[in-house]
Order: structure tokens, then C-alpha cells, then sequence
């Protein structure tokens, strides 16, 4: 499963490496991948999908050859909504539905939200990444949750850049977290990610996501609690049809960030993954692809 990349300029500056495949004439699915991989987080669901789908999914900003701009304020979240809507100009598509997994679901859901008010994005598909209303209550009233986002400190910690410096990417990585999954990703497959992760400046670009990124994360001994004054944000409560799967398994971002989703999506179809860790989209395809097929039918 290999697919050629086209380079495509976004009117804002940035170019992106981008898979775009299946009839240009078919319904758009445009994927967004997470930390710390790529476009081929969702080979198995391009694969499945090109018969019947033009799928496109990019290197993000930041990502492999993309452009790596090199300001931490260059990664705010919406900018990089902002470079979905702008791709999908340049390649010439109107309407599509957006489909993300980790940050790729982080982008994904504003992309929805913005994306239904410009009649632009019918419906969604979200994989194990939070609604930004419900991460950061969990962030200050959930020891679990609290715990297992402690690595985000980290990545913006600059005490650890040298170790980026010294071992790119994979050394931070190495220091700071724990749901990595090298023995169930295909050995090529892990290769082209270490490989990927050599290269410093896309290294410390990928982590200006976290460090342009609002959410606040508390540390272990800060009560658990909001702030005084703390309110969820305002955010639009989204109407269209919106797909959230989730693994069960999943050490960065347990299950209880499904728990009061319906307060913030009106049509919302939940599909658990049992026995399954964070990187669903590869560790489980076939439960991926079977929600999604069942979804786009049922919302065409």
C-alpha cells in the first residue's frame, strides 16, 4: 500500500506533500493523521476507501517534507484548521468529510465546527482524539486523564530540547511517554517512522503542535478542580453527523473522554474498540473500516 505524494501550494504560503487518490468525481475524504506519524496512519482506510472515494490526506504542516515553519506560533490551532479548508481550494473540492485520529482529530473537530457553518463539511469522523470542551475538564477534575497527558508538559518543556538535539525525536519520545506501540505496527512501517523522526527540524516542528496548543495541563499536584473563573469554552455545539471511535485501550486518552461527548454533538454514533491501544486506525483497521462503512452509508 504505497501511494505517489504531489506537492500542492496553499494560498496562505504553506505546501504540503499529499496523497490525493480514488475518482476525482467521487465524494472527498480528506484524513488528517496524529503525533507522531504521518499520512500513512490511515493506509489501511485508503486502501479500503479509493475504490469508491477520492481520498486525500496530507503530511501536515510541520510533517516529513511539508513546510516546516520555524515559530511555535506558527502551529495554533487555527492556522492548521485553517490549512484543511485552504487544501481542499487548492485540489478544487467543495464539500468533504474530514476524518482525523489523534491531533488529526483535534484539527478535525474544529474543521467540523467551522465547516458546518460554511455548508463546506457534512459530516465527520473522529478517531481517539478529545473534544476540546471535555479534554480540558477532564485535565483539571481527572487524576487519570491528568497522568496520562503529563508527557504534553514535557513536549514543551525546553529543558528538553537537547535531547531532541542529541537523538531527534525519538529520544524525547523515549523520555516521555508510554503508549507507543513498536511490536504491533508493521516493521517497514516503523521503519519509515524512525527514519522520519531523525530529521531535527521537523522533530521540534511536530512538537510546536503542543507548544502553540491552548490546553492547559495542570501538574499531578495541583488540586483537582477548574481554576476560579473557569468556563468550557464556547464552542458551537455541532449538528452534523459525526462518527467517534474509540479504543478502549488507549494510555494517552482513556475512555472518559466519551462520556458527556453528547453535550457537544447532536448526532452522534460512538463506536468502541475493545483490546485496542491509541493508534486504532492501524492497530485495528478492520473495526475502522467497518464503522466508517456503515456510517457513510447510513449518512449519504
Amino acid at each position: 500500500m504505497d501511494w505517489p505524494q504531489k506537492r500542492v501550494a496553499l494560498a496562505n504560503g504553506i505546501e504540503l506533500d499529499v496523497v490525493d487518490t480514488g475518482p476525482s468525481d467521487a465524494p472527498d475524504l480528506i484524513f488528517l493523521h496524529g503525533f507522531p506519524e504521518n499520512h500513512r496512519t490511515w493506509r489501511n482506510q485508503i486502501a479500503h476507501f479509493e475504490d469508491r472515494f477520492r481520498c486525500v490526506a496530507p503530511d501536515q504542516r510541520g510533517y516529513r517534507g511539508s513546510s516546516t515553519p520555524e515559530n511555535v506560533e506558527d502551529y495554533t490551532p487555527d492556522k492548521l484548521v485553517g490549512d484543511v479548508f485552504l487544501l481542499a481550494d487548492a485540489l478544487g473540492i467543495g464539500e468533504f468529510t474530514i476524518v482525523g485520529h489523534d491531533w488529526g482529530g483535534a484539527i478535525a473537530w474544529g474543521v467540523a465546527m467551522a465547516g458546518e457553518q460554511m455548508g463546506r463539511v457534512p459530516r465527520a469522523v473522529i478517531a481517539n482524539a478529545p473534544h476540546h470542551a471535555v479534554f480540558q475538564k477532564l485535565l483539571y477534575t481527572s487524576p487519570v486523564q491528568r497522568e496520562a497527558s503529563q508527557y504534553m508538559r514535557g513536549f514543551r518543556d525546553p529543558a528538553k530540547d537537547e535531547l531532541v538535539k542529541e537523538h531527534g525525536l525519538f529520544g524525547i519520545l523515549a523520555d516521555q511517554i508510554n503508549w507507543d506501540a513498536p511490536d504491533k505496527m508493521e516493521p517497514e512501517e516503523r521503519a519509515i517512522l524512525l527514519k522520519d523522526w531523525q530529521d531535527r527540524d521537523t522533530a521540534f516542528a511536530m512538537l510546536n503542535w503542543y507548544r502553540a496548543s491552548p490546553i492547559d495541563i495542570p501538574p499531578l499536584n495541583a488540586p483537582y478542580e477548574p481554576p476560579e473563573g473557569w468556563s468550557p469554552p464556547e464552542l458551537p455545539k455541532l449538528t452534523i453527523p459525526t462518527l467517534v471511535i474509540w479504543a478502549q485501550d488507549d494510555l494517552a486518552l482513556p475512555p472518559e473522554n466519551t462520556a458527556e461527548l453528547g453535550k457537544f454533538v447532536e448526532k452522534l454514533t460512538l463506536v468502541e474498540v475493545p483490546d485496542c491501544g491509541h493508534f486504532v486506525p492501524w492497530e485495528a483497521p478492520e473495526a475502522v473500516n467497518g464503522a466508517m462503512d456503515a456510517f457513510l452509508a447510513q449518512t449519504d
